[in-house]
């Protein structure tokens, strides 16, 4: 079973969907526009971040849908315009959380604690119980489920893997739940040269190409965040030599930006995001 396979399970549940004709719904979680979108529920999508869209999602830049602004910059005249009955944010809008709510009510679909899946679960039934779709959710994460745990098994001999972030010309630590929960990839021991920094509110753990060389992965997944956001993307061929100029040589793989960084979370993506790994680690000699 592939993601073209749970991609066709998603759209014949989408053929009998039986949304609440009333709902309209502006969402800057672009994971949520996913599940929308595969629950075939676009007709109540009336607003979306256009300027952010994965190149899966470009069909929702037509002029049908209203642009509410940037992930961090919504364009509140234009949301209140689309006349929402429900406003879909992530904690990237925290910030302004009471103007939003004076608009619409809110669904915040940020996806947190320890257990990624259940979260996930969690969301995309409260999604489609918003919408009278729960049914068709049901079968959705059915077919989703029936996946992880063939891609599961086909990983059980995967390579050693890091996956990092790219961020300005330099790399981070990505425990990706993804990778490391979902897929089960096992997350790899940091030496004692690498060390978390605290930023404000949020921890990050920089690499070096030494470090990376200490830890030896096999494989490097990288999710480039700069790229995602329109910034000056990462070198792949550089990347390999400054590590192979570090000691190590691994193979260097790099994941679609949007995709990791601004669409995760979706029916669509996690399907996408999975079939991504097991492509990249099953073609390891």
């Amino acid at each position: 079973m592939t993601v073209k396979t749970i991609t066709a399970a998603l759209l014949m549940v989408s053929a009998s969907a039986a949304a609440n004709a009333d709902s309209r719904i502006a969402t800057f979680d672009l994971g949520s526009l996913d599940t929308l979108d595969a629950l075939g529920l676009s007709e109540q999508v009336v607003g979306v971040p256009k300027a952010s869209l994965p190149r899966y999602l470009e069909q929702y830049a037509a002029d049908t849908y209203s642009d509410i602004g940037g992930l961090r910059s919504p364009d509140m005249a234009a949301l209140a315009d689309a006349n929402p009955t429900l406003i879909v944010h992530t904690g990237r809008q925290a910030d302004w959380e009471a103007e939003l709510g004076e608009i619409a009510p809110l669904l915040n679909t940020s996806l947190t604690g320890d257990d990624y899946l259940a979260a996930f679960d969690a969301n995309v039934h409260e999604l489609a119980g918003q919408l009278g779709a729960e049914s068709n959710a049901e079968a959705a994460l059915a077919a989703l489920h029936t996946e992880i745990e063939q891609q599961r098994e086909a990983l059980r001999e995967a390579p050693t893997t890091l996956v990092v972030t790219h961020n300005g010309g330099n790399l981070m630590l990505n425990q990706h739940p993804v990778v490391h929960q979902v897929l089960g990839i096992t997350a790899l021991e940091m030496p004692e040269s690498v060390t978390p920094e605290v930023r404000g509110e949020r921890t990050f753990t920089p690499l070096s190409a030494e470090e990376i060389a200490e830890i030896n992965p096999e494989v490097v997944l990288v999710i480039d965040r700069s790229a995602a956001i329109g910034d000056e993307p990462a070198d792949a061929d550089q990347l390999r030599d400054t590590l192979a100029d570090a000691g190590t040589n691994p193979q260097v793989v790099m994941l679609t930006p949007a995709l990791w960084y601004l669409s995760g979370g979706g029916l669509q993506s996690l399907a996408l995001q999975m079939d991504e790994v097991t492509s990249a680690l099953a073609t390891q000699p």
